[in-house]
């Protein structure tokens, strides 16, 4: 396994051979490598000279705040995206339609890291309605030792505590991130959506569903919406799963204590243990996206059997 000296120049020549033989660095790379694997079968990620702490607990403390982060993104996406594609798309070619297209083309061709200083130049520096973007919480105002909770989820932390204003703030420091890392996939989501419901509209049901004299807004959220949302819901899932796995632009712009920045300063830092463990970490979360969005597919569609 991988690891580093916190501090090599100062150890003594015995203190780095102990180091040595006790990560097999005197081993073939391939050698060390199955170190690895093994040592990743019994929890151990070597220890990440970055966060100075071991990989899987700089992991746990680290995955809480970028799960809050990417999961008010992926709602804000979610809502903003599927309203404004289905929209788009029943009403085609339309005014509506030609705003949607224009907005999910700058979603997607605009710097996630500029629209963050963006945010932050007008809302924080020259309106003044948003709290300081560094960080999860105020830390003049506000200390971790005054929850009662502690589970490094801010969010749940703060409201279990009874601390209604370190909640509020918690809250208010969410906001611009959220908007900053939501923006690229509520483009793709209602780009995605407007086409899968471009697509469905002219299907035959649909036409059936309109000849029985359904009203339109049932036609549209019980028969078309749904099917249109199949596709859509990969996209979602997949743009999750990207998000848990650490939205490094924005926790950087934002000095977020997550996962992101962890991976930034780790590759700046060398630190090949961190890079490795948020690679495995990445990796699993992927996997465990595919696995929800096969699962929603059942829900969505009854064609799709679990079993």
């Amino acid at each position: 396994m991988f690891t580093y000296l916190i501090n090599p120049e100062k150890a003594t020549p015995l203190q780095k051979q102990a180091v040595i033989e006790k990560y097999h660095l005197n081993e073939s790379v391939p050698v060390q490598y199955l170190y690895w694997l093994n040592g990743v079968l019994h929890g151990d990620l070597g220890y990440s000279k970055t966060a100075r702490l071991p990989v899987t607990d700089a992991i746990s403390q680290k995955f809480p705040a970028t799960f809050e982060l990417a999961l008010l993104s992926v709602f804000i996406a979610v809502v903003i995206g599927i309203t404004v594609g289905t929209k788009a798309a029943v009403r085609a070619n339309s005014a509506t339609d030609q705003s949607a297209r224009v907005i999910s083309l700058v979603g997607v061709s605009l710097p996630v890291f500029w629209l963050g200083l963006m945010l932050i130049m007008i809302f924080y520096n020259m309106l003044g309605v948003a709290p300081s973007p560094q960080g999860q919480y105020s830390f003049q105002k506000y200390s971790l030792d005054q929850l009662r909770v502690h589970t490094n989820f801010l969010v749940i932390d703060t409201l279990a505590s009874g601390n209604i204003p370190f909640f509020l703030d918690v809250v208010a420091h969410l906001i611009l991130p959220g908007i900053t890392l939501a923006f690229a996939t509520t483009a793709i989501i209602v780009r995605m959506m407007r086409s899968s419901m471009l697509d469905v509209l002219g299907a035959e049901y649909v036409r059936t569903a309109r000849s029985k004299g359904l009203p339109e807004k049932v036609v549209i959220n019980r028969h078309a919406r749904r099917n249109a949302l199949i596709p859509t819901t990969t996209v979602i899932g997949l743009s999750f799963g990207g998000l848990l796995g650490g939205a490094v632009l924005t926790e950087t712009v934002f000095s977020w204590n997550g996962l992101g920045q962890w991976a930034a300063e780790s590759a700046r830092g060398i630190d090949t243990a961190g890079i490795m463990g948020f690679t495995l970490l990445t990796a699993v979360i992927y996997v465990l996206a595919n696995l929800a969005v096969d699962i929603v597919y059942a829900f969505l569609d009854p064609r799709v059997q679990l079993g």
